[in-house]
């Protein structure tokens, strides 16, 4: 209560109150939106320079008619395409998660479903480059024949229905859980591909495709890397073609494994989360989310790039006029 000798200092005190209540809370926001910029500066520079480079790439084999026109140009197209798409949204994801908005299930499901389309296409593509290469290496004479700008757009036709099956399947096996008994439609954690595996049977699903897409995957490579090292044995065959195709198949296989340990993201990070605190857990995922689920989407366009003599002086075009041109824009 407030007394007559001290009633003036507690008016004040009492309209003091909502005031400091509202610093407290302003200092609380603040804190928030800081640490929410701290933590995720780190991931989202580096994607934005990997969007930078696979957007160049992309404007690259667009610009010129030998690019258009040539089927391992067009396989590598879309290659760069999921792989930026699948960066993007991945990157969309994260910033969602950092700043702690949660979606409600339809509009998760979307954007899952986009994610494992886009991912899909990656190590499928990767197959029809390397049997691209086997081709042209061990069928020489007949790879102009079999390689035509036709077959390669059937062929990436069917990757993405294959791609689209699968993720039709995902669709079916989500309208069997039982939704109407849930309070409402919104999301309680943030939303992933792993959240929207709402029942046994779509984790299971979604772990035999997985072993089966990758699997598949890593003998179609495997194979056609064993080709070309026998046919590399064969005096009729160009020796320094040879050489260049087996380099490049390796760097397939390197780039599929890639592909393949964004799988192992998710339960790492739940494995570490038991054992560290929140900050050290935030810093390790985020080194963790950029060397395993950004930078492997930003390797094809730095292999091709850098070892394609036709490519790499275009893009290093672009990329030096566009850097020279928002130099000149800041300054």
């Amino acid at each position: 209560m407030c007394f007559s000798k001290g009633s003036h200092k507690c008016l004040a005190n009492m309209s003091y109150t909502p005031q400091s209540q509202t610093n407290i809370t302003a200092e609380l926001q603040y804190r928030g939106i800081l640490e929410i910029v701290l933590f995720s500066a780190p991931v989202t520079v580096p994607c934005c320079v990997f969007l930078f480079i696979n957007g160049t790439m992309l404007f690259t084999l667009r610009s010129k008619t030998v690019f258009r026109e040539t089927s391992r140009y067009i396989l590598l197209y879309n290659l760069l395409f999921a792989d930026t798409a699948q960066m993007a949204l991945s990157q969309l994801l994260y910033l969602l998660a950092a700043c702690r908005v949660k979606l409600t299930y339809p509009v998760c499901g979307v954007l899952s479903m986009l994610a494992v389309l886009t991912n899909d296409i990656s190590p499928l593509t990767l197959v029809l480059m390397s049997l691209e290469r086997y081709v042209a290496v061990c069928y020489p004479l007949r790879h102009a024949t079999i390689i035509t700008i036709r077959n390669t757009g059937v062929a990436i036709i069917v990757v993405w229905a294959f791609s689209s099956l699968n993720v039709l399947i995902r669709v079916l096996l989500l309208v069997d859980f039982p939704f109407e008994d849930l309070v409402g439609l919104q999301m309680k954690d943030f939303c992933s591909t792993i959240a929207m595996l709402l029942g046994p049977v779509s984790a299971q699903y979604d772990r035999a495709y997985t072993c089966f897409l990758f699997l598949s995957a890593g003998v179609a490579v495997s194979s056609s890397y064993t080709g070309v090292m026998l046919a590399a044995r064969s005096a009729s065959t160009d020796k320094a073609l040879a050489s260049k195709t087996r380099n490049t198949l390796l760097l397939h296989l390197v780039q599929l494994g890639l592909s393949l340990s964004s799988t192992i993201y998710n339960p790492l990070v739940i494995a570490i989360s038991k054992i560290l605190d929140r900050i050290s857990m935030w810093r390790i995922q985020n080194i963790l989310y950029v060397c395993i689920i950004l930078f492997p989407r930003c390797l094809s366009s730095l292999i091709y790039g850098i070892r394609d003599q036709t490519i790499r002086p275009i893009l290093t075009y672009y990329i030096c006029c566009r850097l020279k041109l928002s130099t000149k824009v800041l300054t």
